[in-house]
């Protein structure tokens, strides 16, 4: 019997042991652990009660545009329960009021420059000088580039302060300037081996995307809903251990690997898949391949916090006809992003209250070290002066997400092969995988796909090759 051992259980974790237990990969003979340090499974998925509401807290919904998730949430008895959003309509706060996104960009990058005059959202001469990518000659190459590198020569640095910044900060919490443009853009990285426009070539590749169906789901009752579903089909037939946290591996006999638990138990498997953030994984596997665990280490990390907050829909000056806003950090304030959950979720829809969900934090921030109070009192300010509101909220709630979003900072994509190739050039760690958010994509979308693969490659039908979602980082 080949047992495979995972350790961590957000949606990677869950989902690789779901597919080895109950999909296409499942296979006689294969027997799965599911480890998990905390008292609940589901990790960024997490969805409480609010103001009498549930809301998702982490994670609120997946890119719908590929099968992975949608197929899986169905699989699990969830079709019924997915929603689409009820608009698309994103709002930037810029340039002293709330504007509506240009239509057309890519990860804010434009395919036209009419609708950049039209908007508002940047000065004249900015949106002009995005016009030059028309005449400019063809991008210089140099192996992986930044995505404020590559934008800002292209279409000047406006583009990238006002409309690639708020985009990649909502995603990644990170920095233009240092995240990896093959990474985290894999369309703009491939447009901008194209034509000599990078522009033309965005709207070429637009125009090839068929968009059937909405972008986003997501599932009545909170995401967190998935992940219990998914939970509790993994214990019926699986070992589930929550509450049981990993503190290292070792060399088993036979060539096994060991998961010894800070408890002193020790599970043996043929597999283990660490689920987990890089640091964790770092920490694990530090006398078993010192050299893999230094690599981890050098993936940076963004803390970030998200703050619910509701309202008397009186006091509520904005029609909130979008789905949210994004804010550019050269703003310089508090709030990075904000969901407009009433208006945005038909299920959540309330003729009462208006419920707003905003993010803060990016990465070199210390936005964690201020109290509660201090952070809900910062984000009314910011979402009163933006949405005109003129009460005080009913109700908030703060939820601290400590070192969450991976960094896929220049050079990613190498490091992380670098990692996988050491694992597998090292004696007695052929059977260990790395799968998560820090590798291949930090959206819901993409850590579902990976996990799809990665089961695939566990029962021999396929490789664990990296799996990546088109549009997602």
């Amino acid at each position: 019997m080949r047992h495979v051992a995972i350790v961590g259980g957000g949606i990677t974790g869950l989902a690789t042991a779901w597919h080895l237990i109950h999909g296409a990969q499942a296979a006689d003979g294969v027997e799965v652990t599911l480890i998990e340090s905390s008292p609940h499974a589901g990790g960024k998925l997490r969805a409480t009660a609010f103001a009498g509401h549930t809301v998702d807290v982490g994670a609120e919904a997946f890119l719908a545009r590929t099968s992975h998730t949608e197929r899986l949430a169905r699989a699990v008895g969830l079709g019924d329960d997915l929603v689409a959003p009820a608009t698309s309509t994103v709002y930037l706060w810029t340039r002293g009021r709330l504007r509506r996104l240009p239509e057309g960009t890519v990860l804010g990058v434009p395919t036209a420059v009419w609708p950049l005059l039209r908007s508002g959202a940047l000065s004249t001469g900015g949106a002009l000088r995005a016009g030059m990518d028309l005449v400019l000659p063809r991008a210089s190459w140099r192996g992986d580039r930044s995505v404020a590198d590559l934008v800002g020569e292209r279409f000047g640095q406006e583009i990238v302060d006002v409309l690639v910044d708020p985009l990649l900060g909502g995603v990644y919490a990170g920095d233009p300037a240092r995240l990896s443009l093959e990474a985290t853009s894999p369309l703009l990285h491939a447009a901008a081996q194209g034509g000599r426009s990078l522009l033309r070539e965005l709207r070429r590749a637009r125009r090839r995307v068929t968009a059937d169906g909405p972008m986003f789901l997501t599932v009545e009752g909170g995401m967190g809903h998935l992940a219990q579903r998914l939970h509790d089909r993994v214990a019926d037939r699986g070992d589930v251990r929550l509450g049981q946290p990993a503190q290292r591996l070792e060399r088993g006999v036979a060539g096994r690997l060991r998961v010894v638990l800070a408890e002193g138990d020790a599970v043996e498997a043929d597999h283990v898949v660490l689920a987990v953030p890089a640091y964790v994984a770092a920490e694990l596997v530090r006398d078993l391949v010192p050299e893999v665990a230094a690599g981890l280490r050098e993936i940076a990390y963004a803390s970030v916090a998200t703050v619910s907050l509701a309202y008397e829909r009186a006091d509520v000056g904005h029609p909130l006809d979008g789905s949210g806003m994004l804010v550019p950090s050269r703003e310089g304030r508090t709030v990075k992003a904000a969901t407009f959950v009433s208006s945005k979720w038909p299920h959540q829809s309330d003729p009462h209250r208006v419920l707003i969900r905003a993010s803060a934090g990016r990465v070199g921030q210390h936005m964690l070290a201020r109290s509660d109070e201090e952070l809900s009192a910062a984000v009314h300010r910011d979402l009163a002066e933006a949405l005109d509101i003129s009460g005080e909220p009913v109700s908030t709630m703060v939820t601290r997400w400590d070192r969450a979003l991976p960094q896929y900072e220049v050079g990613h994509l190498d490091r992380i092969a670098g990692i996988r190739a050491q694992l597998a050039a090292t004696d007695g760690c052929q059977g260990l995988h790395l799968a998560g958010a820090a590798y291949d994509g930090v959206g819901v979308a993409s850590c579902v796909a990976r996990a799809e693969s990665l089961a695939t490659a566990l029962t021999g039908g396929g490789t664990s090759s990296r799996a990546r979602v088109p549009g997602e980082g």
